[in-house]
């Protein structure tokens, strides 16, 4: 017969008390109150910042924008096809970032940095705020520099500097896209790194532009960042965000940057060189 002794027994417990460790983690969440046209309302989010990342229940990410005092506006970065009424949401504690890197150059990337080329993913280690601060008027440059759109008509009477937004307004189909992607193709060799961001554009058109620049070795110093007509309107609202922090990431490190928004509205083109 086993004899049991007390004092092996407290010993025991007493070292199952020692190694015992409690870990206390308060989550702040919410629940959708509504959700559709890829914004979602949320109810109980307290303590959510303005631009933090939140996560729903089944696996959609959304930023807080709208900060009302009883319900949180958040944009889902996503078609939140499978969000309902009722379900849990909880704050990540991270504000909105999008990485950045030289590795995109030359790559077609979608407003979330996923590379959509097939051509694999892309490494990056740093990565920049949606909203990052601009740098101030003091630390700028002036524009000092011409850019030569390589068309002669315009480089002969309207002067374009580096560090300076144009716009092209025009009706469809009379050539602001050719204008555009003729400047990228004349920046071969000019030390400029450019951008090419479509909103709402149609595929074919993107694929078209891509093929004109590849053809050209033009994507060697390019990035093109797309949101076809096909993809959530919010992902085509950040698309122009991680342009900004593309140009503010590799204007650092590089040098001049020619970049190309399309549309802006219907029938305006606009594009600008960031000079820092």
């Amino acid at each position: 017969m086993v004899t049991i002794r007390a004092d092996e027994i407290s010993k025991i417990i007493r070292e199952r008390i020692e190694q015992y460790n409690t870990e206390v983690k308060i989550v702040n969440t919410g629940t959708v109150l509504q959700v559709g046209d890829g914004i979602a309302r949320i109810y109980g989010l307290d303590e959510v910042m303005a631009g933090e990342l939140v996560e729903f229940e089944e696996g959609t990410i959304g930023i807080a924008l709208n900060l009302e005092s009883n319900n949180v506006g958040v944009v889902l970065m996503g078609d939140g096809l499978m969000i309902q009424e009722g379900s849990s949401v909880k704050a990540t504690g991270r504000i909105a970032q999008i990485p950045v890197s030289e590795a995109y150059l030359g790559r077609v990337i979608n407003a979330l940095a996923k590379p959509i080329d097939g051509r694999g993913e892309i490494s990056s280690s740093e990565s920049r705020l949606i909203e990052s601060p601009a740098p101030g008027i003091i630390s700028r440059r002036s524009v000092y520099e011409p850019l030569q759109t390589g068309l002669i008509a315009i480089d002969s009477m309207i002067p374009i500097g580096r560090g300076q937004r144009e716009l092209i307004i025009g009706d469809r189909q009379t050539g602001k896209t050719a204008v555009a992607t003729d400047t990228i193709l004349n920046q071969q060799g000019q030390n400029v790194i450019c951008v090419y961001v479509a909103i709402g554009q149609k595929a074919s058109s993107v694929a078209q532009v891509v093929t004109t620049l590849q053809e050209r070795r033009a994507m060697e110093y390019t990035i093109i960042v797309a949101e076809t007509a096909d993809s959530p309107a919010t992902l085509q609202y950040l698309a122009p965000y991680k342009k900004i922090e593309a140009v503010g990431f590799i204007s650092l490190r590089i040098g001049f940057l020619y970049q190309v928004f399309f549309p802006l509205l219907q029938g305006v083109f606009t594009f600008g060189i960031c000079l820092l």
